[in-house]
This record gives structure tokens, C-alpha cells and sequence, in this order.
């Protein structure tokens, strides 16, 4: 089995929670390097690893195959293409990058330099957004006509850290937590043919976006999301509703509060939602609903990180994999709700 020797950007709470653990884990990756400039949290946690106080001298390293760039959002572009230069394979954190310009110039150094480069949605292996996509596929709903998800948090402080808390393009909750339900949509319906876009700063403390609905606009159905940081009570995560019935879920997936709490992400049970959490189905039957309690899928985040060995190995492209051009749609519709919210009209693609 080929070994990719792997290198990451940061260790904060995208590398320490959602990274290091699966590429330790993984018997195709070998956890090599991480940048750390002054703490070294990561060498204390993984003692085998080159600790690198510099990015420019972890690149020159030729033994290291792939960089993880998880630094700050308007870093992305910078650090990726430096990573792309020196010849090494990329996954970028969401969001991919702050602009669409950027995105598709990193997609073409990629292709150039014959490197992969992939963008972490890891949400796409979410326990809920699973079961999702099996519901969708199995038909039982009909045919889809309206579709509405949420990532929601109740939170009156800013965050300590500055980078996300500066008004520059790339930082706010769209591109935070909005990246997120943007690409579970995209996966799910494609592209739309038009968007719509509220975003506010509902926090009188905040310097950025902390609000948004976003409508995207099919030809026979409609899906809207939604954000924010003060919601005390959350709504179902996802609902959909077709021409036979609806499907409402929670939010319930475990993965993130274990990677939190310290627990490695092995075992037959990881990412298993408590039974509690089962999804609610509502089908019309002989003119009634029928209520059924759905369990859920189990997720995995480990399928991410077996999609991108898949990828660079064996050039083979599953269903797991995240390329760039995913990412790059993503950030479309951003800058297309942007600008519907600045000129207050529904903007085409």
C-alpha cells in the first residue's frame, strides 16, 4: 500500500479535531509534519512527527507528498498555490478560497503541476445528510419540490479568534457555516439557475455577517438556507417535501463533540446517532399521513480521507471524493448571494 506522507498547515481545532486524527488513523497516510510556529501542541500529541516553525521550510521537504492547508479562510489561496508550486498535493479546509477567480486559478495549477487538490466538506459524510441522500434516493418522498437546511448556533460573543472576526472578504458565517449546507445542496440537487441572498449582522457587537438565508432557484423546485448565531431553539437541520410526503432531521451527528472530547475515530460504532435522533417520514396514504421514524446512517468523516488516498494512489474518483471544482461551486453561489443581497435582486448563474 502506498504510504502519503502527509503535512499540515495548523493545529488548532481543524487539525487537531478533524485531520490529524483520520490521517494517523489511516493505513494509507503517515501523519509526517505539521507547521507550528511557536506552540508545539501537535509534536506532544503525535511525538513521531517534524515539527516545522516555517511553511517555506516544510515545502522544500521532498519526502512530504500532501499539505493540508487549514489556516485562515483568506490564507487559503496563498498557501495552496505555494503547496501546488512545490509540487505537493493539496486539501484545502473550507471554505476553498475567497473568491471564485481564485478557485478556478488553483484548479488550473493543479492540473498544470499533475498534483490533486481537494476541498475538506467534510459534511458530506455527516450522519444526517446520509440518511438524506437516501431518502432522496430511494424515491419514497416522490419528487422533491422544496428543501430547507439550517446549521444554527446560539452564541451572543465573537469568536477569539481575529481572523474570523475581521470584515474581509472570505470571513462571516456564509462562509463559515453557510459552505457547509451550500455544498449538502449542491451535492444533492447540482446547480441551480439562479440565487437569492439575505445576509445581516444581527449581533451589535459583530463585524461580520452572522445571519443569511440564501434561496437557490431550481426549474421545479426551490431550496432555501439558512444561519445564524441566535437561535436558542433549534429547527430540524433538513426537511424536504415532494409530491408523497416530507422528511424533518435534526442535527445529531456525534462525530465532531467525540473528536472534541478526545475519542478516536475507529471503531464499528463511530458516528452513530443515538436512537432518540431518528429522522421523522410523513407519507400521505389513502388521504391520511402516515408518520414513520427513520434510523439514521452512520457517518464517517474517515470516508473523506478514503476518497483523497483513492484519488492520489490510483487515480480512481469515487463517490468520496471532494474535487476542486466542488469547492469552486460553492464559492459561486456565495458571491452570488453577496451580491443579491448588495443589489436586492435575484442574481442568474
Amino acid at each position: 500500500m502506498q504510504m502519503i506522507r502527509t503535512a499540515i498547515c495548523s493545529f488548532g481545532m481543524s487539525g487537531k479535531v478533524f485531520h490529524a486524527p483520520f490521517i494517523d488513523l489511516h493505513p494509507g497516510f503517515q501523519l509526517y509534519a505539521v507547521w507550528e510556529r511557536s506552540k508545539k501542541a501537535a509534536a506532544a500529541i503525535y511525538p513521531n512527527i517534524i515539527s516545522y516553525d516555517s511553511y517555506e521550510a516544510m515545502l522544500a521537504d521532498s519526502n512530504i507528498d500532501l499539505v493540508v492547508v487549514n489556516t485562515p479562510n483568506v490564507t487559503h489561496y496563498e498557501h495552496a498555490k505555494q503547496a501546488l508550486l512545490a509540487g505537493k498535493h493539496v486539501v484545502v479546509e473550507k471554505p476553498f478560497t475567497a473568491t471564485v477567480a481564485e478557485a478556478f486559478e488553483l484548479e488550473q495549477l493543479a492540473d498544470k503541476q499533475d498534483r490533486i487538490i481537494s476541498v475538506y466538506h467534510n459534511r458530506r459524510f455527516d450522519s444526517g445528510f446520509k440518511t438524506l441522500q437516501r431518502i432522496i434516493e430511494s424515491g419514497v418522498l416522490g419528487e422533491i419540490k422544496e428543501a430547507e437546511f439550517h446549521f444554527d448556533r446560539y452564541n451572543l460573543n465573537i469568536s477569539p479568534k481575529l481572523h474570523k472576526e475581521t470584515a474581509v472578504k472570505g470571513t462571516g458565517i456564509v462562509y463559515d457555516l453557510g459552505s457547509h449546507i451550500i455544498d449538502q445542496a449542491l451535492t444533492l440537487f447540482g446547480m441551480p439557475e439562479a440565487v437569492f441572498g439575505d445576509i445581516q449582522i444581527q449581533r451589535s457587537i459583530s463585524q461580520v455577517d452572522d445571519y443569511f438565508e440564501i434561496l437557490l432557484f431550481y426549474p421545479h423546485m426551490r431550496v432555501r438556507l439558512k444561519g445564524g448565531y441566535l437561535i436558542v431553539e433549534p429547527v430540524p437541520a433538513h426537511v424536504l417535501h415532494g409530491t408523497k410526503g416530507s422528511f424533518l432531521k435534526s442535527h445529531a451527528d456525534v462525530q465532531e463533540a467525540m473528536l472534541i472530547a478526545g475519542h478516536k475515530p475507529e471503531g464499528s460504532d463511530w458516528g452513530t446517532e443515538p436512537a432518540s435522533a431518528k429522522g421523522l417520514l410523513v407519507l400521505m396514504e389513502n388521504g391520511q399521513p402516515k408518520k414513520e421514524l427513520v434510523p439514521s446512517e452512520q457517518g464517517n468523516y474517515m470516508e473523506f480521507y478514503d476518497g483523497l488516498y483513492n484519488a492520489i494512489s490510483s487515480n480512481i474518483y469515487d463517490g468520496h471524493f471532494v474535487p476542486a471544482g466542488d469547492g469552486a461551486n460553492v464559492i459561486r453561489i456565495i458571491e452570488a448571494a453577496y451580491q443579491s443581497r448588495d443589489e436586492k435582486k435575484i442574481v442568474e448563474l
